[in-house]
């Protein structure tokens, strides 16, 4: 039978007990899971320079941190959408071992939990009033969704007239052409540059 060395054991706060095996894997159990497992099993994993079966280690793994992990992976989605690239690095935050993330990640998207597409087309149809394309298409690269995605969300979702939300902008910062020197001008300008909107368009827009 295949074992794997426990290298490192250390009680935490409130009975939680910290354990590190050889292969660099780190568990943080808390001590309601630390009662799941035989006094077999628990006198086993909690002996530093010891082995552990690999079944005991699995065990450890997906039955019980696995679990945690993707009840915590619900919870996040509970409170606001996220993409799968968010929700994956919110759960590294926490520690939680590789495996036991991309696990989580796996079953929150088999369920549609997580669908990138749909989070894609429902940004730009709530931020296009106030965003770019250009803009949008940057905001959605940082949040990890694929670029074939995007342009699809975009291609179904994107309606706005850039050249009209251009002019609404500047009427909404009392730009006048006629009436603004060129200072004022140039960080009007560099403020529609900010927001994606293509030069072309500013500079007809700004020149109207």
């Amino acid at each position: 039978m295949r074992e794997i060395q426990v290298v490192a054991v250390m009680p935490r706060e409130k009975g939680r007990m910290y354990v590190r095996f050889e292969d660099g894997v780190e568990v943080e159990l808390y001590r309601g899971e630390l009662h799941k497992l035989s006094r077999q099993e628990l006198g086993m994993l909690l002996k530093e320079g010891g082995y552990v079966p690999m079944a005991l280690y699995q065990k450890v793994l997906k039955e019980i941190l696995g679990i945690r992990v993707k009840k915590r992976a619900l919870f996040l989605l509970e409170r606001m959408d996220r993409t799968e690239q968010q929700l994956y690095e919110k759960l590294r935050q926490s520690s939680y071992p590789e495996v036991c993330i991309e696990e989580a990640v796996a079953y929150v998207k088999q369920y549609h939990y997580i669908d990138d597409l749909k989070y894609a087309k429902t940004y730009v149809r709530c931020q296009q009033q106030k965003k770019s394309r250009q803009r949008l298409r940057t905001d959605l690269i940082k949040k990890g969704v694929a670029r074939e995605l995007i342009e699809q969300a975009l291609e179904e979702e994107f309606a706005s007239d850039e050249r009209e939300k251009i002019k609404e902008l500047l009427e909404k910062r009392h730009y006048d052409c006629a009436c603004t020197d060129r200072r004022e001008q140039q960080r009007m300008y560099q403020f529609l540059m900010r927001r994606g909107y293509k030069n072309g368009d500013i500079l007809a827009v700004m020149r109207q």
